[in-house]
């Protein structure tokens, strides 16, 4: 059992197969003989099976990070308690899962989208070589991440729409779809792209790096030993920690630009707004419910994503 958990937490955190809701910059990277005997895909399907367990468990979280972010100021004295009493009173207790469908239904092209993008810049890196580099499998992964990203973000927009709206506003993803485009046009689909795409770089750069460090360094100390389950979680949650803080200002950028209706703000002068406003620290409104959601969102992630592999017949030796 601990050797299991022990290469679950492994896959985690270097192949960034297990998802916490999050996007995860740096697709799943597979062995030879993964590619060869179709593993792979037994190991996205039961990542993604993961992924959509954990975030429908920790969506009220998610939603009133969102909430947060975008109405979250000196002046509202949102918190997240007094937040999710808000919503409760406004929509009920299953308004808490609001935008969590479409949260969970963008899995599966996601992924797909960026192991595809993936394989083909590691063999552009590659060339003629067996392996890359650290540097060029970080590029590969943020190249991917921005090729999926563009084509999904629509979907990230309509998530955050979804997550904001009011009860009895939009019924369904479709209609949702209609109406915005109806009232504010296609341009509507990819506000807040530019900071989305800005992000990936700190974001996986650091998170990468970070963890490389630390396990380096462990590694070192102990004599060559292989780092056990709580040397693992205790690199990943660091490096996946900082990676956040770097990007977080970004992300939040993003969603209040996804969410104004009338588009009049650019990048640099919602910064402006938020600064003015609430000074640097507005720049991580609803960072504290994002954090909150990490450990469970772990936790349930290795325990379905165990399950489900050993129902594909994945072996993870």
């Amino acid at each position: 059992m601990y050797a299991s958990l022990t290469n679950i937490i492994r896959c985690a955190f270097l192949n960034k197969i297990i998802d916490i809701g999050e996007n995860a910059i740096v697709p799943d990277d597979f062995t030879e003989k993964e590619m060869q005997t179709g593993m792979w895909w037994r190991h996205l399907v039961a990542g993604g099976i993961a992924g959509a367990v954990s975030r429908t468990a920790t969506a009220p979280l998610d939603r009133i990070k969102i909430f947060l972010q975008v109405h979250g100021s000196k002046n509202s004295n949102y918190g997240v308690v007094n937040g999710l009493q808000y919503m409760i009173k406004e929509g009920g207790v299953k308004s808490l899962w609001r935008g969590n469908f479409i949260n969970v239904l963008k899995i599966a092209p996601e992924s797909a989208l960026k192991f595809m993008a993936y394989e083909q810049f590691k063999s552009l890196f590659k060339g003629d070589r067996n392996e890359i580099t650290l540097v060029e499998r970080l590029l590969s992964g943020s190249l991917a991440g921005a090729t999926a990203q563009t084509i999904i973000y629509p979907m990230e927009v309509l998530k955050t729409r979804l997550a904001l709206r009011k009860t009895g506003q939009f019924d369904g993803i479709v209609d949702c779809a209609k109406k915005v485009y109806k009232s504010e046009g296609a341009q509507v689909f990819y506000r807040g792209y530019v900071p989305n795409m800005l992000g990936i770089i700190p974001y996986a750069g650091i998170d990468l790096a970070i963890y490389e460090t630390l396990r380096n360094i462990y590694t070192k100390r102990t004599g060559g030993a292989d780092p056990g389950i709580f040397a693992l979680l205790a690199c990943g949650t660091c490096s996946s920690t900082c990676g956040q803080l770097a990007s977080y200002p970004l992300a939040l950028v993003r969603t209040r630009l996804q969410a104004q209706r009338e588009g009049h703000d650019t990048m640099s002068g919602m910064f402006k707004k938020i600064i003015k406003q609430d000074g640097p620290l507005g720049l991580y409104r609803g960072l504290t419910p994002n954090f909150l959601k990490v450990l469970p969102a772990v936790s349930i992630s290795y325990v379905v994503y165990e399950k489900t592999r050993t129902a594909l017949g994945v072996n993870m030796s």
